[in-house]
């Protein structure tokens, strides 16, 4: 290995610490990523790339307008009607409540995409819910954890994981979302969810009685926190999630013995873009939306690489658009709330990707993703441990999946090829793995705000997932080997 190489690997070691200290992942990695370039004597490089990825429309559009449809779905409460509607039949079956909670978690991350959101709003509902029927915070906690965090976003085109592969593939995302990754998914979600029930039953028997924590008080601020490092979650200086003060309430959720309300219509907006997108894309192909409406064909008449992701955005306009319609009296309000949750897209998400890719490609300058794909190369059944195993490692440590993807995803892409292997279904244990070392990582955004939301350690909540995550990712492991997990 090269000077340029033995000094990456000191470096990323280094910049594991800092992020466990708290250090900002973006200042850590962009810092890191100009030190290894600097000795692999290729600075221009990670330069344009951040130049590049800073301004692709590729990531920019998808991932700030579905943050924009988030914000306005809490804005008119919408995500709300869609957590009471799928809690409902939980009430009366406690023995149910926990792959209950976890599967509704799990459904409502789809539409959302951001885990810290879906978090919020199910624990509004779910944790006064679960308390009454005598589960431990701690359990509740780790519950709300790993429905919200498994994995359900990545069924949703607009997740940025899916945009990496698609970068590097040109495969659409709905039909990653639809064909590759549901039974990864969804194996993930079983194995590891009935783990978790397992040891709950032992948890619940061990634990001592624990008095019910005070209520969190309400922050101002709209914003919700995403992934990230530490101190940007925990940070009083800029808008972080607001959860609502439950803790004690009834199971409706607003201080009542009765559960509220559910209206139908709203509990049906947060799926409009989901349903216009796979309705819109193979094999479906129900609807066509012209070219025209998102971008113009090029010269030749063929149709622009930039259609898909432009279609994304598309679609959660319309979401927007069906939002207010539903709720006219929050109407008025719903492009501010539209253009905040963009904003707040680009500034925790983008900006992740980007450094996230000026990491990657000095890594690459810097000869460690060769060395990878020779041992690859050499002992070719590593690839589906690595592509999955690398990924969780990276992501339990910094608490982001989108930066671990996009960081290590094109580590694989290259020798999947060279192999004969499909480089998206590659991506797919590359992005499941990125969300599994998430959802086990005490730094994770939505691991601190579940912890918040139960007045437990971030710590306990991370080591009681990470047992289910770890089973769920080994058996999805072992039946890719064995051929049982091939794309739908």
């Amino acid at each position: 290995m090269s000077f340029a190489g033995v000094l990456a690997v000191f470096v990323v070691i280094a910049a594991i610490v800092l992020v466990v200290k708290g250090w900002d992942v973006r200042l850590v990695l962009l810092v890191a990523a100009l030190i290894i370039a600097t000795a692999a004597g290729d600075v221009p490089l990670v330069l344009r790339e951040f130049l590049a990825t800073f301004s692709n429309e590729k990531f920019v559009i998808p991932i700030c307008t579905a943050m924009g449809f988030a914000y306005v779905l809490k804005h008119t409460g919408c995500e709300r009607h869609l957590v009471l509607l799928l809690v409902k039949p939980l009430r009366h079956v406690r023995g149910l409540l926990i792959p209950g909670v976890i599967g509704v978690g799990f459904l409502v991350n789809i539409p959302l995409v951001s885990q810290t959101s879906t978090a919020v709003c199910l624990g509004a509902v779910v944790v006064p819910l679960m308390r009454a029927a005598g589960y431990s915070m701690a359990t509740i906690g780790a519950c709300l954890l790993l429905g919200a965090s498994v994995g359900g976003e990545l069924l949703n085109p607009g997740a940025p994981e899916l945009l990496t592969v698609f970068k590097e593939t040109g495969v659409p995302t709905t039909v990653q979302a639809g064909k590759y990754l549901p039974p990864l998914v969804f194996t993930q979600l079983v194995v590891s969810g009935l783990v978790f029930w397992a040891l709950s039953v032992w948890w619940e028997r061990s634990a001592k009685a624990e008095p019910l924590p005070p209520a969190p008080s309400p922050k101002k601020g709209g914003g919700e926190r995403e992934e990230g490092s530490p101190s940007e979650a925990a940070s009083a200086s800029e808008p972080s999630p607001s959860p609502p003060p439950f803790l004690g309430e009834g199971a409706g959720g607003r201080g009542s013995s009765e559960p509220e309300r559910i209206n139908l219509l709203k509990a049906l907006v947060p799926l409009v873009p989901l349903v216009l997108l796979f309705a819109a894309a193979p094999p479906f192909n129900f609807i066509t939306i012209p070219d025209s409406w998102v971008i113009a064909k090029q010269p030749d008449g063929s149709r622009n690489p930039a259609y898909s992701s432009r279609l994304i955005g598309l679609a959660m306009m319309i979401g927007v658009l069906v939002a207010a319609v539903v709720t006219p009296n929050k109407a008025r309000d719903c492009v501010k709330e539209f253009f905040s949750g963009a904003g707040y897209g680009f500034a925790n998400i983008v900006s992740l990707i980007v450094i996230a890719t000026c990491f990657g490609k000095a890594i690459e300058a810097a000869g460690l993703a060769k060395a990878l794909g020779s041992l690859i190369a050499q002992v070719p059944d590593l690839m589906q441990p690595l592509a999955a195993l690398v990924p969780l490692a990276f992501a339990a440590v910094c608490g982001s999946g989108m930066a671990s993807t996009q960081s290590l995803y094109g580590f694989f892409h290259g020798p999947a090829v060279a192999l004969g292997l499909d480089p998206v279904a590659i991506g797919s244990m590359v992005s499941l793995g990125s969300a599994t070392g998430r959802t086990m990582s005490p730094v994770a955004a939505v691991t601190l705000m579940c912890a918040m939301l139960t007045g437990t350690n971030p710590f306990t909540l991370a080591k009681r997932v990470a047992v289910p995550l770890l089973v769920g990712i080994t058996v999805v492991i072992l039946l890719r080997l064995a051929g049982l997990l091939n794309p739908i």
